[in-house]
């Protein structure tokens, strides 16, 4: 069982360095060294304006050491440093961006049925996309520039040392002044991006319902509405936006005073020291140049560390969405299940959605192996959630569900659910070739399986008349096809995976007469030797059952063939009535 995911953001970026620790401390030391280039080009300038009027006597040596040294701290701090850290990003920064984004979907992916019916798919995805990129930010561009600060800031004041240790406190001073009043007003920066970003994931996340209800907006002919709608949205993003923006503004504008404030204060005591003879002119350039150096280094370091709470605050903001804790989890002794050659049991189980009353109370029931069951009732009488808990889409809150003598929460879901083939009422398609889409229930299958599949489907007649064939791509969610042809395409993948357990909810609901009726024929074929569980409204496609199941309110209230259940007079009689006699009510 592996370990955990981390749920903090630095313990989770920790995480996804794990593996990179030689290359991160390469990246550090070369990122430390570049920033030591500044200081040491201005000591050497100073030694070289100091040999200047004895270069005359000396033949120029010390004007060609010197020299020497500024082109060699170019070469080595400058030039291998920087290649270096070049080197190191287009080597990991990519792998490490996609460590993280296939790490966070392998954790989303794993979430329970619940999350997804919660949150808006492109939603999900565009948090995935925002950490990778704002973490793979900070990795990269703006911890190489706050480690250069870092280092160009503690080497200028050990080389201004050299020449007055006075000075060098007094900009010391300074730079504690700066730092302390940057870091101070980004508290607040910081407040002002959380508020952005919440506003960019909220109006993000309208214009994905927007965008996937298209055909809803056409249909009832609301893009003004729609788009008067999100004016709401949009203002409150603006709003945040300059919030944000304007107190950057403003922030800027006082760092840049201070550091104009302490230029003027240089130069000034500067150019009396020089006149006192306190300083040469070597000592006026060194320390003229380090103060200003010193001072845009020092808000240009504090202006990367603005864009890191900046980018800190949306990892936070993606991370609270996506890594919710799993309420579905294998054991860490959970098994494989080897078969599911056996009867299904419910006993006394117990459940209910959270903040709802309870839906099964004490709920006991066998299935025999390769019984065919009809599951039928009013909307919301437990029909789908009863499939769901043998899926272990849910967990139940009390009892226990066998299946073959296995309890399903002691072994692993992935092995469970290969032991099930499911066609649902409104089947879902990836953007990818028919191919695919059918493939999907067993990925070793073979184009002659996957064809012979469509064919028992009756779905081989409309896809060899697509122009690209089974490679033809179905669109977002198979939006290219028909409901029909998305319902034909779900049984023949269903057909293909040849699994020991079948559940089939209104399998044939979008199916014109003459197409179900053949596939029914090809369904019945399929079901035989296999425990199959037909959830319907449509009374009449479940005559040949072994049992029929009555749902009402949670409880199995009749249970019996359809004749005998025509003969108790029960609700099941009362559903048969209505659809014959034309009336479908609730019952559908």
């Amino acid at each position: 069982m592996n370990a955990p995911l981390p749920k903090t953001f630095f313990r989770l970026l920790g995480y996804f360095l794990k593996g990179y620790r030689l290359p991160a401390i390469l990246f550090v030391v070369a990122t430390f060294a570049a920033g030591l280039w500044s200081p040491f080009n201005s000591y050497f300038i100073k030694q070289l304006i100091n040999a200047l009027p004895h270069s005359m006597n000396h033949h120029g040596g010390g004007l060609v050491l010197w020299g020497s040294l500024i082109v060699l701290n170019f070469i080595v701090f400058d030039n291998i440093t920087w290649r270096v850290v070049g080197y190191l990003c287009y080597k990991y920064e990519g792998q490490i961006k996609n460590t993280m984004t296939k790490t966070l979907l392998n954790y989303v992916l794993d979430s329970s049925h619940q999350f997804f019916q919660d949150n808006l798919s492109g939603r999900i995805a565009s948090h995935i996309s925002t950490f990778s990129e704002n973490a793979g930010m900070i990795v990269s561009n703006l911890s190489r520039d706050l480690f250069r600060g870092v280092s160009l800031l503690l080497g200028s004041l050990v080389v201004s040392c050299t020449v007055n240790v006075t000075f060098t406190l007094v900009i010391g001073v300074w730079m504690l002044l700066f730092g302390a009043f940057s870091v101070w007003m980004s508290q607040r920066f910081i407040r002002l991006s959380d508020t952005l970003a919440k506003n960019e994931s909220m109006v993000s996340g309208q214009l994905v319902d927007i965008i996937a209800n298209h055909g809803n907006v056409r249909l009832f002919s609301r893009k003004g509405y729609e788009l008067s709608r999100s004016e709401g949205f949009f203002e409150k993003l603006l709003k945040s936006f300059k919030a944000q923006e304007g107190f950057a503004v403003f922030m800027l504008g006082v760092q840049g005073t201070m550091i104009v404030a302490m230029i003027a204060v240089c130069v000034a005591v500067l150019i009396h020291l020089y006149h006192v003879g306190r300083v040469n002119a070597g000592d006026f350039a060194l320390i003229l140049g380090l103060a200003v150096n010193l001072a845009h280094m020092m808000w240009y370091t504090m202006w990367q560390y603005d864009l890191f709470n900046r980018s800190y605050g949306k990892c936070k903001q993606s991370l609270s969405a996506i890594m919710q804790p799993h309420e579905i989890v294998d054991k860490p002794d959970a098994v494989t299940m080897t078969g599911l050659q056996g009867d299904i049991s419910f006993d006394k189980v117990d459940f209910w959605y959270k903040g709802s009353d309870p839906l099964f109370q004490q709920l006991s029931l066998s299935i025999t192996s390769g019984e065919k069951v009809g599951l039928v009732g009013f909307s919301g009488s437990g029909k789908t959630s009863f499939v769901h808990l043998i899926l272990r889409l849910y967990d139940v809150t009390g009892g226990v569900i066998s299946i073959g003598g296995q309890d399903i929460s002691a072994v692993t879901q992935s092995s469970l659910r290969e032991h099930i083939a499911m066609i649902p009422q409104d089947p879902s398609l990836f953007h990818r070739s028919l191919m695919d889409n059918i493939r999907y229930s067993r990925p070793d299958a073979t184009d002659e399986e996957v064809i012979e599949a469509s064919k028992q489907a009756h779905a081989h007649e409309f896809i060899t008349q697509l122009p690209e064939g089974y490679e033809s791509l179905v669109g977002e969610r198979g939006i290219k096809l028909s409901g029909g042809q998305r319902q034909r395409v779900a049984v023949a993948r269903a057909i293909l995976k040849n699994a020991p357990l079948l559940i089939l909810d209104e399998a044939t609901s979008q199916l014109d007469s003459v197409t179900e009726h053949l596939i029914q024929e090809s369904l019945w074929g399929l079901m035989q030797g296999r425990t199959t569980l037909i959830i319907a409204h449509r009374l009449s496609t479940l005559l040949q059952m072994d049992r029929i199941l009555v749902f009402d309110k949670g409880s199995i209230v009749e249970d019996g063939t359809h004749k005998e259940l025509l003969k108790q007079g029960g609700l099941y009689k009362t559903l048969w009535d209505a659809q014959v006699g034309g009336f479908l009510g609730d019952a559908c």
